[in-house]
């Protein structure tokens, strides 16, 4: 039983040794984040106003203890913080840190503009750069991928170049106007604010309001006149793609139509020469009709002879025939003796200095012609 006993209460100051440390350990967190704390704050603080402080809080801490006698501090003696002191420099850290992150605040807030500013100037020179390399293929790269205009590729580089630098010249002249303009608006405004400051004395918490007010709603427009600039700028940037898209269709329908105008010219050319020939073959067609109604008529009318007398026809045509080629004989023996006569009496002529006369009125003279 006592062994029981004595192993309880070893339990027992063992979960109170275990609560302890805990709270220590809460104590210790709570006293480094005090510590902490006073850190800061002591830091942010200049000598001087660390030795008033120091000050104050000694005369506070005599005046707490009258009674008391005056004792001298050792360098191993702590000066401690009365709780009033604590929550000044509590109230003055919060303070402090309330403005810090409004500072902070109002940073990651014009951080954050400038950004997005960067980003519209990104997205514009983008688009800028976009559009310029859509015009620059428009107007140079297909000439240059054309063999046909490979002469004249150079001059038009170089006066589309120079055209683009006077453009720009003309637009940086414009900005700098502008931005002469802005500076002199802004010193204006400078000037404006300044004078508001001067008599900012006589301003109200009321008039404050209102100005934070009237700052707000403006802040709530500027915004959305963002939201719509940037949602042109995105319709502006489809419209050009779609505007991009479509002329190059309606380049490819080009150059389409103008291969299927040449292929209806050609088409109509051949329809011309086959109307022509269609004509021409209803003509022979006609003519052949013509003839073989002519044809038919005369095979109607045809009787075949009798045979005997096909046979006389038939020798009688063969016995024609051989007295053709007989009297074509006599021609050439008589044409042949014509000619060798007609040398004869041509040198006979030529011997008594007489001019040759033809050869037929030689023949006639002869007595030969009609042999």
């Amino acid at each position: 039983m006592a062994e029981t006993t004595e192993d309880g209460k070893f339990d027992t100051d063992k979960k109170r040794l275990v609560e302890l440390v805990e709270d220590l350990k809460r104590y210790n967190a709570a006293q480094q984040a005090e510590i902490d704390m006073f850190e800061r704050y002591i830091s942010r603080l200049d000598p001087q106003t660390q030795s008033e402080s120091f000050e104050t809080a000694s005369q506070m801490e005599m005046a707490t203890s009258p009674g008391r006698k005056t004792k001298v501090r050792t360098p191993e003696r702590q000066q401690l913080l009365t709780p009033e002191q604590k929550c000044d420099i509590a109230k003055s850290m919060h303070k402090q840190m309330t403005q810090d992150l409004r500072r902070a605040k109002l940073h990651s807030e014009r951080e954050l503009d400038n950004y997005k500013a960067t980003l519209e100037e990104n997205d514009i020179h983008l688009a800028e750069v976009k559009k310029e390399c859509c015009q620059f293929d428009r107007d140079i790269g297909k000439a240059l991928r054309d063999k046909k205009c490979v002469t004249m590729s150079a001059e038009k580089v170089i006066k589309y170049i120079e055209d683009k630098v006077k453009a720009k010249e003309n637009l940086i002249e414009k900005l700098h106007q502008k931005n002469a303009g802005l500076l002199a608006y802004k010193k204006k405004l400078q000037i404006q604010l300044k004078q508001q400051e001067e008599m900012g004395e006589g301003l109200t918490a009321l008039d404050f309001e209102q100005l934070k007010f009237g700052n707000m709603k403006c802040r709530k427009r500027l915004d959305e006149q963002n939201l719509k600039h940037m949602e042109l700028k995105l319709l502006a940037g489809k419209t050009l793609h779609v505007l991009n898209s479509e002329k190059e269709k309606l380049q490819t329908l080009t150059l389409e139509s103008d291969v299927l105008s040449s292929d209806i010219a050609l088409r109509t050319k051949l329809l011309v020469k086959m109307e022509e020939e269609t004509k021409q073959a209803e003509k022979e067609r006609n003519k052949a009709e013509a003839l073989n109604r002519k044809l038919r008529g005369q095979l109607a009318d045809f009787q075949v002879p009798h045979v005997l007398q096909y046979i006389k026809v038939k020798e009688s045509h063969s016995q024609l025939q051989k007295s053709i080629r007989e009297w074509e004989r006599k021609v050439e023996i008589g044409e042949m003796s014509l000619k060798t006569y007609t040398k004869s009496w041509d040198k006979l002529r030529i011997a008594a200095g007489a001019r040759p006369i033809p050869a037929r009125l030689a023949a006639i003279d002869a007595g030969l012609y009609g042999f």
